[in-house]
């Protein structure tokens, strides 16, 4: 079995398992995600969720979130990982969309990196989800399922992205994202992953060596 009909049968499987894979955040429009998105980075989506109703409700916009101050943001941001970053980046990114975008968050990877806070990651996840451009956003999740299946075996997230974008096919791309977050999450955690529950154990590599040795 090649490693694009491994990632296909992959794929087929986790959807009749996690029939609806969407992004777990919580947002309404392009301003939401880009907010809840950088607020995101090292954080759990379920924090990030609770917090954000609050700054949507004060600022509801990039033009309201560009004017904010930060002892005025930040307390609605500190229940959050880095918050003084985050704080500071949220503003800046908002003032530069309102700069240099007229308010429109921007739909192309060089535009969205060079704003404060968007890295790669964030910008694949945006480009993703919102425009449905074939990307693949790589965080710890996407990492560890990917090269515990074998489908990736990459030692940075750069270089898993790379093997995954040659793996799978573009119209799959935006579903296997949530797929593989999900997946680990639910079943393939870090720690004591639930290998009993999951449907991949006769395609995951790394179950087939601890398997051996058992």
């Amino acid at each position: 079995m090649t490693v694009a009909q491994k990632a296909k049968a992959v794929i087929q499987r986790l959807k009749t398992a996690i029939p609806k894979p969407q992004t777990e955040l919580l947002y309404q429009n392009e301003y939401q995600l880009a907010v809840a998105v950088v607020l995101s980075a090292q954080c759990t989506d379920k924090r990030v969720n609770q917090t954000t109703p609050a700054i949507f409700e004060r600022y509801p916009d990039f033009f309201a979130l560009a004017k904010a101050q930060k002892h005025e943001l930040f307390p609605l941001v500190k229940s959050i990982s880095y918050p003084n970053n985050k704080t500071q980046n949220l503003i800046a990114m908002a003032q530069k969309v309102v700069e240099k975008h007229n308010g429109i968050l921007p739909d192309n990877r060089n535009d969205l990196q060079a704003l404060p806070g968007v890295g790669r990651k964030t910008a694949n996840v945006l480009l993703s989800v919102l425009y449905h451009q074939p990307t693949m956003a790589v965080d710890t999740h996407v990492f560890r399922v990917t090269r515990r299946i074998g489908i990736a075996d990459g030692k940075t997230p750069a270089a898993v992205e790379n093997q995954l974008l040659q793996a799978i096919p573009p119209n799959d791309l935006h579903d296997a994202h949530h797929l593989f977050i999900l997946h680990g999450r639910q079943i393939c955690s870090a720690r004591n992953p639930k290998c009993p529950r999951c449907p991949l154990t006769d395609l995951c590599d790394e179950f087939q060596r601890r398997t051996k040795h058992e």
